[in-house]
């Protein structure tokens, strides 16, 4: 059997990966790459049909065949693949260029005014190339163009155009100069756009990255906490236990009562104990517990009503087939954690609503309490963010996002319509669920999807 953690997980929803920038710039390149087939056949068909240039329309018309056929291949890789390299954006503009220099060549050279076209090949390599790349550009267009002002095909000219070929070239520079400017403000703001959304996603991940070194410092902390009050929670239950053997005592029904019920929280502080250092010290998916959805809340709901006694808590079940899990234990703490925060909030009554469709396990926990102030929905799972009041406050939370972060889900806060909160998990069953029951739970929830 493979550890859930160990297996590939999906990508979420707002999720950026950093290499996702080429892949968005290649598409950016194909969408130009298609503008200026649609403009160059275009362009064939005036010249040649409405203004009478003899041009060679079989040769030049391959040159738009070949650009279609290297889109048509892009968008293959780009559907197989969410990364693109550094080298195959490099050689998609030089693969331009060059389509560029051979419609130049077979159409007047260096006279035909829309030579400027090389300028946006430039400021493209500029945009999306390293240094040296963009310089390889600028040198390879410079070369072509210095080449087409010796080697070109003169431009068959008609008679009656013979003596306007000047005026036919300032026309030709001005929508020219036009079609560059407005290629250029599409596209640039649109790479733009795509580093600004990878400097975005960068500092997200330092800033998880913070968060989850705060994390593990007070995971230590509190692993360290645990260990010095085994001593004292050690001599407290012997001292205890001492008591309970006392003349003086056993003389006192009420004092027998009490010592009872001073050994039973002394008793219940080391069982929290050694669930914190359980807890920091398991490694997910060694010796893992199976249980299955329904028993993993059950047990939860039924310990923590044993620590809260009084206090209403229901648990309701999606009509859905639930699978084998892996009984994580950070899950389980999770989930108290929201239970102790809806008590503290001030609810008299609990509500954990389990259901699942097929990539998705959903545990929502609703209360009756006060709920989340406006400026707390906010900015949910920030450490020391709560409406609670006190020092420390919204560490709870803060955990809970960060557990179920790091398991790939998410976390969703709001307010009930009618007064109350309520948080929900939402966790990849492809991480939780067993190995061996995934193919069942497509089948299974085929029709919940």
């Amino acid at each position: 059997m493979t550890a859930p953690s160990a297996r590939r997980r999906r990508w979420l929803p707002g999720r950026w990966p950093a290499d996702a920038a080429g892949r968005r710039n290649m598409v950016l390149l194909v969408q130009l790459r298609w503008i200026a087939i649609a403009g160059q056949i275009a362009t064939i068909g005036l010249v040649h049909f409405g203004m009478d240039i003899h041009l060679p329309i079989a040769s030049m018309l391959v040159v738009p065949c070949i650009a279609t056929a290297m889109n048509a291949g892009s968008l293959m890789v780009l559907r197989r693949r969410t990364d693109i390299t550094h080298a195959e954006l490099f050689l998609a503009l030089l693969f331009d260029v060059f389509a560029l220099t051979t419609q130049l060549y077979l159409s007047g050279g260096a006279t035909n005014p829309f030579v400027s076209l090389y300028l946006v090949q430039v400021a493209l390599g500029a945009m999306l190339l390293h240094r040296w790349s963009a310089w390889g550009i600028v040198v390879v267009s410079t070369l072509c163009a210095a080449m087409l002002a010796f080697i070109y095909r003169p431009l068959d000219l008609n008679e009656a155009l013979e003596g306007h070929l000047f005026d036919l070239h300032i026309v030709g520079t001005w929508v020219c100069i036009t079609m560059i400017a407005v290629l250029l403000v599409l596209f640039m703001t649109r790479v733009n756009q795509n580093l600004q959304q990878r400097e975005a996603y960068l500092a997200q991940l330092r800033q998880q990255a913070v968060e989850e070194e705060h994390i593990v410092r007070m995971g230590l902390l509190a692993s360290g906490a645990a260990h010095e009050l085994g001593t004292p929670l050690a001599q407290l239950a012997v001292v205890l236990g001492d008591w309970r053997h006392m003349r003086e005592i056993k003389a006192h029904p009420a004092l027998v009562e009490e010592v009872g019920e001073m050994e039973a929280a002394v008793k219940r502080c080391k069982t929290i104990l050694t669930g914190i250092l359980m807890s920091a010290g398991e490694a997910r998916g060694e010796a893992p517990e199976v249980t299955n959805v329904r028993d993993f809340i059950d047990i939860i709901a039924r310990d923590w009503r044993n620590a809260n006694p009084g206090m209403p808590l229901r648990c309701d079940f999606g009509p859905h087939s639930y699978p084998r899990i892996i009984a994580d234990p950070v899950i389980r703490q999770a989930v108290t954690n929201l239970l102790d925060n809806a008590r503290e909030a001030g609810a008299s009554y609990i509500n954990i609503m389990v259901s699942r469709d097929s990539q998705w396990l959903h545990i929502a926990v609703r209360d009756n309490g006060r709920g989340f102030d406006p400026a707390m929905l906010a900015d949910v799972g920030k450490p020391y963010r709560s409406s609670k009041g006190k020092q420390g406050g919204g560490l709870g939370l803060f955990l809970v996002v960060n557990v179920v972060r790091k398991l790939g889900g998410r976390v969703d806060a709001s307010n009930g319509a009618d007064g109350g909160a309520m948080v929900q998990l939402r966790l990849p069953l492809d991480t939780l669920a067993m190995e061996e029951e995934e193919e069942t739970l497509q089948e299974e929830t085929g029709d919940d999807a």
